[in-house]
């Protein structure tokens, strides 16, 4: 497959809307689709996926090896686009590595009807993902901890933590919070911000609150989270079991192959460098 990065960003060419609205119709984000796109679909055999309702009403895309015994798991965070089919799939890939992956759909309550990945305009995405404080999204996390420790085939000492995006963001967070989880992976989140009125605190606020080692996957060429920014959080994450990979030729979206900022390269390095990551600390 062709690397989709686009370094001045997306041209109207690279949106062909035949080929968008195919893609959209499968449930992959509106946006950032690329004319020739062909998003890794990776096959259900040997897997249980489909989506399962937590405590709270929570819902959530679940995927799961079909083998009978305890798994390893995985909390994956969505990108602002919510549980979209990349998510899914995203799942079913660490589901065919073992884990049994879920996907809580954080934006829910401002989403009911799940119509993020369709929308057409910006200001309507960001007026859902902010209704969606740092302390609801921390309890989401913890029902979710909650429910896999209860789950026959879950081993509830190894659950691990990834995210992309703003979900890479929460990822620190929740690593910072929560001892249940035992590593976390962070893909090309933001590492400040505005406190806001809920006067919250970012990544790099709670570097010394760590309870799980966090592995930081990045791009040099992502326009939104300056390369000063990850220096930054490099310098304090110093001297501890968290770490970042600097990617110099990867822009922001770098794993999402439907995204014409794939780069293949680099996310399949980043995807190994996280699966190492995780069984080094017991995940």
């Amino acid at each position: 497959m062709a690397t989709l990065t686009r370094p001045e960003g997306t041209e109207p060419d690279d949106l062909a809307l035949s080929r968008r609205a195919v893609l959209t119709a499968a449930g992959y984000a509106v946006f950032d689709i690329a004319a020739q796109a062909e998003p890794i679909t990776t096959p259900t055999d040997g897997l249980v996926t489909g989506w399962e309702t937590l405590p709270g009403g929570l819902p959530a895309f679940v995927a799961r090896p079909a083998s009978k015994g305890k798994h390893p798991a995985v909390i994956v965070v969505n990108e602002i686009f919510g549980v979209h089919e990349w998510i899914k799939d995203v799942c079913r890939r660490f589901a065919k590595a073992g884990y049994v992956a879920v996907a809580p759909e954080y934006f829910f309550r401002g989403d009911p009807d799940k119509t993020l990945p369709t929308l057409k305009d910006f200001p309507a995405i960001r007026a859902i993902v902010a209704k969606a404080g740092l302390e609801q999204v921390m309890g989401d996390t913890k029902t979710t901890l909650d429910w896999l420790g209860t789950q026959k085939f879950v081993s509830p000492k190894k659950i691990a933590i990834t995210g992309f995006c703003w979900g890479g963001g929460i990822t620190w967070m929740a690593a910072a919070r929560f001892p249940e989880l035992k590593a976390g992976g962070a893909w090309y989140g933001g590492l400040k911000g505005n406190p806001g009125p809920e006067n919250r605190r970012f990544p790099m606020d709670v570097v010394d609150d760590l309870r799980a080692p966090v592995l930081g996957l990045y791009g040099a060429l992502d326009k939104g989270i300056p390369v000063a920014d990850v220096e930054a959080m490099q310098a304090k994450l110093k001297g501890s079991k968290s770490s970042i990979v600097l990617y110099p030729d990867a822009d922001h979206g770098f794993l999402a192959d439907y995204r014409p900022s794939y780069n293949a390269a680099a996310g399949k390095d980043a995807w190994a460098k996280l699966l190492a990551h995780f069984k080094a600390n017991g995940v």
